[in-house]
């Protein structure tokens, strides 16, 4: 099988979908593996290293996806990329199709794409494993950027996440006790914040409230969410249902609600925002104002570690990467149910999105 990994073209994508070590290992498997120049560059690889690891460089565009019959990348693909896809090409990456817009999905629909959102493989236990590996990092970074956002140089209020002693730490509250949201606890604790952690799923409160003694954990619905909004310095939106756009259950009038120059980050939005004030922004212009609060929507938050967040997604992804490219497309999607969760399109059908049905809780 021709295994091909493009250049990311995205704003700010730096990551890459293969790394030297993962092409060498797909190489001994008896594929041919093909990277455009530089692709892995800003990442840390080097031509050189994908050369050793047995792969061809390719210099041009339009080769790399015209040769391919399994192309592996990183975000979801432009229409100028769909184009120069083969009929019948497929194609694995973190898709995010839900949140695509529709002409999107027609022009797959109609070159016959398999689209394999590698985010959305699911586990019979629930688990999302290439999902959670990047959610892991993503959730590790939420403190750093809410310090951030908060200082005045970032237009905010000017608090210090975890006070000092004689002056109360930031009041924090974090929507979602999945992958996510539990990563950002721990690190929110760590530097002495007031964290406030909010889910649908009891045993998951259960298991943070363990974790964490002293910490408060409420149940999410309309009430108890326009209760925290209108004393959280910094909100966390970390909802996940693997499939289907989030729901928004932070509506405008709660944001209103909120102290001016308090922090949202919508970690949800690479599935649509849990905010109804929310709209995606990039890692240059990472923020806006909306009724006086700051919004962090960055869709790919783990983009900008490239080499540690390539090397986690890929550890994920790397074992259904390889059986897809040694059993075949057809023989992969009809044996292991993890990976047919993650077929979007197929043979010009629409498959697993929004009817997906989720097997998870909130991330």
């Amino acid at each position: 099988m021709n295994i091909c990994i493009p250049k990311e073209r995205r704003p700010f994508e730096f990551r890459v979908g293969l790394s030297p070590s993962a092409v060498q290992m797909l190489s001994k498997a008896g594929h041919k593996c093909f990277i455009e120049h530089d692709a892995g560059l800003v990442a840390g690889f080097s031509d050189l290293e994908y050369e050793h690891a047995g792969a061809r460089i390719v210099y041009s565009s339009h080769e790399i996806f015209g040769r391919a019959n399994l192309l592996v990348k990183v975000a979801r693909p432009v229409f100028e990329e769909i184009n120069w896809l083969e009929p019948g090409t497929t194609i694995a990456g973190l898709l995010h199709l839900n949140s695509a817009r529709q002409e999107k999905i027609d022009l797959l629909l109609k070159k016959q794409i398999t689209a394999i959102a590698l985010e959305q493989i699911q586990l019979s236990d629930g688990r999302v494993p290439v999902r959670m590996a990047l959610a892991h990092i993503g959730g590790q970074m939420v403190p750093q950027i809410a310090a951030r956002l908060l200082q005045n140089d970032s237009g905010g209020k000017g608090i210090l996440l975890g006070g000092v002693a004689g002056v109360p730490p930031a009041e924090v509250v974090v929507i979602g006790a999945g992958t996510v949201g539990k990563r950002a606890t721990a690190a929110f604790i760590a530097v002495g914040a007031q964290v406030t952690v909010l889910d649908t799923d009891i045993n998951a409160l259960q298991e943070i409230h363990e974790r964490h003694p002293g910490i408060v954990t409420m149940v999410s619905n309309a009430v108890n969410i326009a209760r925290v909004c209108r004393y959280a310095d910094v909100l966390v939106g970390a909802i996940l249902v693997p499939g289907q756009r989030t729901p928004i259950v932070i509506s405008r009038e709660m944001v209103q609600s909120m102290k001016a120059r308090s922090v949202i980050l919508d970690i949800s939005i690479d599935e649509g925002g849990c905010v109804e004030t929310s709209r995606p922004t990039n890692h240059d212009q990472a923020t806006f104002i909306d009724e006086g609060i700051i919004h962090y929507c960055v869709p790919n938050i783990s983009a900008v570690v490239a080499r540690t967040s390539t090397h986690a997604y890929i550890n994920a992804a790397l074992p259904f990467i390889l059986e897809i490219a040694n059993k075949g497309v057809e023989t992969a999607i009809s044996e292991n149910l993890a990976i047919e969760r993650g077929v979007n399109t197929h043979q010009g059908r629409i498959i697993n999105l929004s009817q997906f049905a989720p097997l998870g809780h909130q991330e």
